[in-house]
């Protein structure tokens, strides 16, 4: 017969084993983050409204159809190459590369690019980027009613071993600064692993009021103080500046389309 001191010891490990299998019942399930397709296409000379006109009526709902997320659809606010750039979200890839050739079977697809191009093509070229959110990304949040934003859509180039740096710089500091001068954060992503510029990439895009808003909060943010000492800090620790010079920021300001989900 099992002494007093043994039965004790079986219990407490039998509760601790229920304790902890309770405990982990309760924690909700990690999901992995999702996957972020950015696509621009370059419209044929004079194809631009067509092409909207397409994704307006038929391109949009088929993505539904075939379990993608809609996420924005813009232009350029000076758009001289009539580029359209949008933003899908997807579980991961295997969901990706299935959703996108279930659409290009779709019969509806077919009938409208038909349809669409009796006089001629109205894409010339597309380009692709897969990025993932950081973990200080906020989810994307629609805004369809009132007064359409302003996007930012900025990528930053880190110098040799400095995006850490970098990304520890916008999840401590920057982000929050920018709330404070009128900004709003939209999106924080890198390029999947394995794309091109993975490990020295940051690609955000943020929301504002207006052009006109836009310029005058960069020029509080870039003056505040704050702004300046921390700047100074983290390039003392990165030895030089973090971003490429004289062309590792680019900034690109986009208009949300009439259909587009965010405004």
């Amino acid at each position: 017969m099992p002494r007093p001191s043994l039965l004790k010891s079986m219990a407490a490990l039998a509760i601790g084993v229920l304790t902890n299998s309770l405990a982990s019942a309760e924690e909700p399930a990690k999901t992995a983050p999702p996957l972020y397709e950015l696509r621009t296409y370059h419209a044929e000379p004079g194809k631009l409204d067509a092409l909207n006109a397409r994704f307006r009526e038929h391109t949009v709902a088929l993505f539904t159809k075939h379990g993608m997320t809609n996420v924005g659809y813009w232009v350029p606010k000076d758009n001289p190459d009539n580029l359209l750039i949008y933003l899908l979200s997807f579980p991961d890839r295997t969901a990706r590369d299935k959703a996108w050739k279930e659409f290009g079977a779709d019969p509806e697809w077919k009938a409208a690019q038909e349809a669409s191009e009796v006089n001629g093509k109205l894409v010339g070229k597309i380009e692709s980027r897969f990025l993932t959110p950081t973990d200080f990304s906020p989810e994307p949040k629609g805004t369809t009613k009132g007064t359409p934003h302003v996007f930012e859509l900025r990528t930053y180039t880190a110098t040799p071993g400095n995006l850490p740096l970098l990304l520890k710089r916008f999840r401590d500091h920057t982000r929050d600064l920018f709330v404070r001068h009128g900004m709003t954060n939209f999106l924080y992503t890198t390029p999947a692993a394995g794309e091109p510029g993975a490990d020295n990439t940051l690609v955000y895009l943020l929301q504002h009021a207006s052009a006109e808003a836009q310029e005058k909060s960069f020029t509080a943010f870039r003056a505040d103080p704050e702004w300046v000492q921390v700047k100074a800090e983290s390039e003392k620790a990165g030895g030089g500046s973090l971003t490429v010079v004289p062309d590792g920021v680019k900034s690109v300001l986009l208009i949300p389309t009439d259909y587009s989900p965010v405004k």
